[in-house]
């Protein structure tokens, strides 16, 4: 189902949740991407594979919600590699950026330990907080 109206508005209750709660530049980047895509491929979890990519290269989901990322750029190694590609995905996660910003990040969702853990444990455990955060504000 398309994600935008006839005059390019974004239809918000369209959207995964973690969208509604990002800003307006957000959701008109996965909303666009979506519709192009559906409308190329006409498969809807292919639309939505390729919305998510476009959305991942200049923003990162921290919490419950996507924000800028500092650089654009793809955000894990399957982002680099492309569709076909056997690695596994940071789930929104920045995880090319440097260790400090990370480290930021976890701070922000409070992870306890992350001043000990290495740059992929800082990914996971944020992964992991962003999904706990994402269930949370599902209310399940």
């Amino acid at each position: 189902m398309p994600k935008t109206t006839k005059t390019g508005k974004v239809k918000k209750s369209e959207l995964p949740s973690t969208l509604q709660r990002s800003e307006k530049k957000a959701r008109k980047t996965f909303a666009k991407t979506y519709d192009s895509a559906l409308k190329e491929y006409g498969d809807e979890q292919r639309a939505a594979q390729t919305a998510y990519a476009s959305l991942k290269h200049t923003y990162e989901k921290v919490g419950d919600h996507w924000e800028p990322k500092e650089s654009k750029g793809p955000s894990d190694k399957r982002a680099e590699e492309g569709r076909r590609s056997k690695a596994k995905t940071a789930g929104g996660v920045d995880a090319n950026a440097s260790k400090d910003h990370l480290y930021d990040v976890a701070s922000r969702l409070d992870i306890t330990g992350r001043s000990k853990m290495t740059k992929d444990q800082l990914v996971e455990a944020i992964q992991k907080a962003n999904d706990k955060e994402t269930r949370d504000s599902r209310g399940s």
